[in-house]
């Protein structure tokens, strides 16, 4: 059930991202300010969503757009074989909903419980009409989610799983940095399933290669959500 922006104590949605025309030491900082949030705020809704339920289908009317205020989302393709393809994993501060020509170009569901801001796509247009700064917010955080998808296309051109989970790890670590988390450990709320679909290999290769990094000592496992990294040198050479 959607409910109002104040129910939680935010103060609006938020947009986290590197600005792509200035120095920023690989940290992300927040886009708009108090006065964007607030105009935001009027505008959107608070929605709640369970661990691994859907959000919305590829292909369904896009009547809104999501910012995440708190847990994990996917959003992926399904091959005709059933299989989901994850193009990307989405943290708070993220935008997600991208459209074509009116319907949503992918499909999203949460990893973990998730809340977000639903932004009506009309209403939101109306907004970048009046409001050419947070149209530039927009393309910054744009510049960001086309580094991520061009990171992402290299990672699958790798052909060795080892080197696909290294990569994936070093990107989720390289993420949590530029949230300025701790990064003791390297936090994986998604599945090992959900891995696999996302660096293009097995569920098997997946845990074959963790399973190597191990052995290896490159990492340890605190469980299944918690890597940490104790031979940096090697795991670097590894991830490239």
């Amino acid at each position: 059930m959607a409910k109002s922006p104040t129910s939680i104590g935010g103060r609006g949605p938020t947009i986290s991202a590197l600005d792509p025309w200035a120095p920023s030491a690989g940290r992300t900082h927040q886009l708009l300010t108090d006065d964007e949030r607030a105009r935001l705020a009027v505008m959107s809704s608070i929605v709640r969503f369970k661990k691994r339920e859907t959000i919305y289908l590829e292909g369904a009317p896009a009547e809104a757009i999501f910012n995440i205020n708190t847990g994990v989302i996917k959003v992926y393709k399904v091959a005709p074989d059933g299989r989901e393809h994850i193009t990307a994993f989405l943290f708070a501060g993220d935008l997600f909903g991208l459209s074509t020509e009116g319907t949503y170009a992918n499909s999203a569901k949460a990893i973990t419980d998730v809340i977000a801001y639903r932004l009506p796509v009309t209403m939101l247009r109306s907004h970048l009409a009046k409001d050419t700064e947070f149209d530039f917010h927009l393309i910054c955080k744009l510049c960001q989610d086309l580094r991520q998808a061009q990171r992402h296309a290299f990672l699958l051109s790798e052909k060795r799983a080892v080197t696909k989970l290294a990569m994936f790890l070093q990107l989720i670590e390289q993420l949590q940095i530029a949230r300025g988390q701790q990064i003791a450990e390297i936090h994986l709320p998604m599945d090992r399933s959900d891995i696999g679909e996302y660096i293009g290999t097995t569920l098997e290769a997946v845990s074959r290669a963790f399973r190597a990094l191990t052995t290896r000592r490159v990492i340890t496992l605190r469980d299944r959500e918690h890597v940490r990294i104790v031979d940096r040198d090697a795991f670097d050479k590894i991830a490239g």
